[in-house]
Order: structure tokens, then C-alpha cells, then sequence
């Protein structure tokens, strides 16, 4: 396998930059998702990486061998890059053998090694025993395997998914998933993940990429994605943040620095170093909020819709210091409240935004 280097990329289409000075290294055999809104670059990104489109500046390197740059592009074909995309894209009037072996037509391979190949990929996909039915005979998830085998039947050295189960139902998106991850510990693949979905890259990736407007603006492992945004994008994107204005009252100490939201003082997480500040920003998660105890201070506020989400349920509240702020939370069943109801809410931790953090 093949890590891949980006430095510095970027691609411009007219005076529109799609991807802006991207520059990041994905190991060998390492597992990376692309995450980030409608827009932000992350398919162009693919499309870069496969070789459909050449960078306008910078350059990308598959291994040792840079494939492309300013100066020239190696195509497509001469990468050993392999795509899995959304649609499957499997020829209907072939079998699954044919699908798969397709490529190996192509390159003329001898009959008796290209069905050696075709086997073994069919098995890393758990697929033996398929080679005779056609696409129109399998199930959405089946499909999708086999567009992985003929992939992988061409022995690329990076692998890469473009929103793979967009198209697929709930629980087989799930199936899929623990088929995807078997497959990368199987194998060990070195694999790029374009997706919208935050739980598919939180569950597969050993590390996740969040681009917003064309930049990478964060690339770490997923738990600390999540605990520790590093810009205000991140926390709000990342598992419907809360972002809060805030007055760091004190420095860090321990890890921890007191704050002033919305009138109360809290103590939340933050990066060593960090000194009393104003116009700072908290990002906090709904199990950082709870509702105060008898007598003890808090957010005094209005519950502004409760929704039941089975064995709990979701309460947005507008906290009397500014409506205009919505923070949400779950309270496990049975649930007190209604829309319209009178409440009091602490805020038991969060973190602190870094100072200087882009929005």
C-alpha cells in the first residue's frame, strides 16, 4: 500500500477556488475521512487525488512518486488509484465475474490468472459463490461489494470512496459499515472516505479531515474532533455543537479554565496556556447541559419544544439572558416538561474555543 501526500493544493475554477492550500499526509494503510458541508471542496478533493482533475497549484504524491503538480498530471489509468463510487457504476448486462474482471480484460491478462484474481477479490468482499449473477439479482449492499472487489482487483495502492452509502437504507448503512471496517483490517488498505455523514466517519476513520469553503480546517483523530473542536465551524458542525459567547475569567489550570456565559460562571476544558480573554466562544454538547438542582444557580429560561426520541427526550430551551440563543439536551423519560414550560439548566462543562479560531 501507498500513503498520500498533499501539498499545498489548490484548484481553481475561474476566480472560484474549490480546494485552497490544502496540505496533509495520510499514512500508509491509515483510514481517512472527508467530512464538511455541501460545498466545501471535499469532492474535488477526490477528483484531484484520482487524477479527473490536475491541481492549479501545489502538488499530491501517491507513495513516493508525485502525481501531480503545477507542471503535469499522471493520468487517471497510470495512478493505481481505485474509486468506489456512490452509484456502484456496474455494468448490468455482465455477471459479477465479468464486472470485476473487466479491467483485467482490458489489460489482457491470462484467463486463468485473471479468475485467480477475480476469486480472491470476490473473497475479500465476501462475495464467493456470486460470480455468475447479474447486478439486477443482488441487494444494494451486495452491489456495493462487488464495485469494491473490482477495485481492489487491480491491486491499487490507494482506495478511494466517494459517499459510498449515500444510496443505501439506514440498517443496511450499517451492515455496510462493519463490512467496510472488516474489510480495512483485513486488507489494510491505505483509504480515503469522502462523506457527508458524521456518524459513517466517526465509526470508520482512524483520522477525519473537515474542510469548509475549500480549506482543511481541521484533521484529527475522531474523539478529539469531537471534544475539542478547534474552530468555531468544527464545534457547530461536528454533532449540532452549541457555540456560546463567553469571558474567560481565569487561565487554564489543570486543563480547565472558569468562564462567564450568559450571565453564570462555568468551568470548562481548554488548551494549556490559555489566559483570561474577552469575545472568547465555548462549544458545548448536549450531555455538557442538565437541569440544576433546588436552589442551585443556572440559566433560568423557556422550553421551547420537546421532542420524544424513544426512552428520552429532546428539550430546546431559550435561556432568559437571550432568547435568541437555542440550547438543547435530553432528559430520560419521564419528562417533566412541555413546550412553553419554565426551567432552570446548568452548564456542567464544554470547551474553550482556541483564541483566534476562524469562524
Amino acid at each position: 500500500m501507498a500513503g498520500l501526500t498533499m501539498r499545498g493544493v489548490t484548484k481553481t475554477f475561474g476566480d472560484f477556488d474549490a480546494v485552497k492550500d490544502v496540505t496533509l499526509e495520510v499514512a500508509d494503510g491509515e483510514f481517512l475521512a472527508v467530512l464538511g458541508p455541501s460545498g466545501c471542496g471535499k469532492t474535488t478533493l477526490l477528483r484531484l487525488v484520482a487524477g479527473f482533475e490536475g491541481v492549479t497549484g501545489g502538488e499530491i504524491g501517491i507513495g513516493e512518486r508525485v502525481v501531480s503538480n503545477a507542471d503535469g498530471n499522471v493520468p487517471p489509468e497510470k495512478r493505481r488509484v481505485g474509486i468506489v463510487f456512490q452509484n456502484y457504476a456496474l455494468w448490468p448486462h455482465m455477471t459479477v465475474a465479468e464486472n470485476v474482471g473487466y479491467a483485467l480484460k482490458v489489460a489482457k491478462v491470462e484467463k486463468t490468472e485473471a479468475k485467480r484474481k477475480v476469486d480472491e477479490a470476490l473473497a475479500l468482499v465476501n462475495l464467493q459463490g456470486f460470480g455468475d449473477r447479474y447486478p439486477a439479482k443482488l441487494s444494494g449492499g451486495q452491489r456495493q461489494r462487488v464495485a469494491l472487489a473490482r477495485c481492489l482487483v487491480a491491486a491499487p495502492s490507494l482506495v478511494l470512496f466517494d459517499e459510498p452509502l449515500a444510496n443505501l437504507d439506514v440498517h443496511l448503512r450499517a451492515s455496510m459499515e462493519d463490512e467496510f471496517a472488516a474489510f480495512h483490517k483485513r486488507t489494510g488498505t491505505t483509504i480515503v472516505y469522502i462523506t457527508h455523514d458524521q456518524a459513517e466517519a466517526m465509526a470508520l476513520a482512524d483520522r477525519i479531515a473537515v474542510m469548509d469553503q475549500g480549506r482543511l480546517v481541521q484533521l484529527d483523530a475522531p474523539r478529539k474532533l469531537y471534544s475539542e473542536p478547534a474552530t468555531e465551524m468544527v464545534a457547530s458542525f461536528i454533532a449540532q455543537g452549541i457555540v456560546l459567547p463567553a469571558k474567560v475569567l481565569s487561565g487554564e489550570e489543570g486543563g480547565h479554565c472558569r468562564v462567564s456565559v450568559l450571565g453564570q460562571e462555568a468551568v470548562v476544558r481548554c488548551r494549556p496556556g490559555e489566559q483570561p480573554r474577552e469575545a472568547a466562544k465555548i462549544c458545548c454538547r448536549a450531555q455538557d447541559i442538565e437541569m440544576a438542582a433546588a436552589g442551585e444557580p443556572g440559566l433560568d429560561g423557556t422550553v421551547i419544544r420537546a421532542v420524544y426520541k424513544g426512552g428520552s427526550t429532546r428539550i430546546e430551551f431559550a435561556p432568559a439572558a437571550d432568547p435568541t440563543v437555542h440550547l438543547h439536551f435530553e432528559l430520560p423519560d419521564p419528562n417533566p416538561f412541555q413546550e412553553g414550560a419554565q426551567a432552570r439548566i446548568r452548564i456542567r462543562s464544554g470547551w474553550l474555543i482556541p483564541s483566534g479560531a476562524a469562524a
